[in-house]
């Protein structure tokens, strides 16, 4: 890990069916929230048409063949990897959870150090959310 790592989150993980609650600064997203309350966090869920475990699959696939990641916990619906930065090193915590009633993978993408991102954690989800709809 980088200079800029920071400490792993101890709030990470699936609770009653949701992920941690988003940070109150704005270096993060959270699909779970909602966004008429917290539009500044909110991002929609991935999406999906199919089966269930072939989403699931492409997915991990994606986050797994992206550069400077490392998959922390895969699960049965669970997946929680670390995105690092080239240069500093930064690394964002990103979450992802099934919701097969709900036809949607969930996602909570957060900077473990920092007030700003720049916009990153919603562009990795929109990116991934891309490659989804391509594969």
């Amino acid at each position: 890990m980088g200079l800029f790592s920071g400490t792993p989150p101890d709030n990470l993980g699936v609770r009653d069916g949701r992920l941690a609650p988003p940070k109150p600064t704005p270096n993060n997203v959270h699909s779970q929230i909602d966004k008429a309350t917290d539009p500044g966090h909110y991002i929609e869920p991935l999406r999906y048409q199919g089966d269930a475990g072939r989403a699931w699959a492409k997915l991990v696939g994606i986050v797994q063949s992206t550069e400077r990641t490392k998959t922390v916990k895969s699960e049965s619906g669970y997946l929680y990897a670390e995105f690092s930065t080239r240069l500093m090193g930064y690394v964002d915590d990103v979450e992802f959870l099934l919701d097969e009633k709900a036809g949607a993978i969930h996602v909570r993408s957060a900077s473990r150090l920092g007030r700003s991102d720049f916009g990153v954690n919603r562009e990795r989800v929109e990116s991934i959310r891309a490659r989804l709809a391509q594969e």
